[in-house]
């Protein structure tokens, strides 16, 4: 399925993953991003702890959500079921993730290059093998202050060329990529591939 992205209104930015992966980074960088673009840009943030049954780590973002909801150019969602983020994510542009968090894999990342959002994260832990290479990265440092500088750098060229041919040919081809290389069919084949080589091994 081809999602068909509005070019008339708003580049929409969406964060889709629980709140401890970058969140905190992302808030004051998109509030710089939203005095410079206005009505140019809106935030929709899907996060919360309650998705996992643990409402009670959600109290230490308290803060941190509260500025979301009152942010004129922020849409803060909650947690909802994961068809609700799919029809998200075909509207949405960007996927916003200054990913602070040591991923070993990303489903938020997968199903956002799937649904031809282009991808702005650090070089960090799995993600540039899960995004293969077709995300915009920038490099993952120990210095908070300047890996916000580096993800809002990134987020700026990514706001100002999202409609160019480059940008929209590599979102076309970063689809074709994903949904080949993850869907069941190409996993279980994988599986069937290794086990038939453990196989093979315990034998000899």
């Amino acid at each position: 399925e081809q999602h068909v992205k509005d070019k008339n209104g708003p580049i929409r930015l969406i964060y889709h993953t629980t709140p401890h992966r970058g969140l905190q980074l992302l808030y004051p960088v998109y509030d710089l991003l939203s005095k410079k673009y206005g009505d140019r840009l809106h935030l929709d943030v899907y996060s919360s702890f309650k998705i996992y049954g643990w409402e009670q780590r959600d109290e230490q973002y308290r803060d941190l959500f509260e500025a979301l909801k009152a942010h004129p150019h922020i849409t803060y969602h909650g947690s909802v079921s994961n068809n609700e983020i799919r029809e998200a994510l075909k509207k949405a542009h960007i996927f916003a993730y200054p990913c602070i968090w040591p991923e070993t894999s990303c489903i938020a990342a997968i199903e956002a290059l799937s649904a031809r959002c282009l991808v702005v994260c650090p070089s960090y832990a799995a993600l540039p093998e899960t995004t293969g290479r077709f995300a915009l990265e920038y490099d993952f440092t120990s210095n908070v202050d300047e890996m916000m500088t580096d993800f809002m750098h990134r987020l700026t060229w990514a706001i100002e060329n999202l409609q160019t041919n480059l940008v929209q040919t590599n979102l076309y081809e970063q689809k074709l990529y994903t949904d080949f290389k993850y869907n069941w069919t190409t996993r279980a084949l994988e599986w069937e591939q290794m086990l038939q080589t453990i196989k093979r091994k315990w034998k000899s």
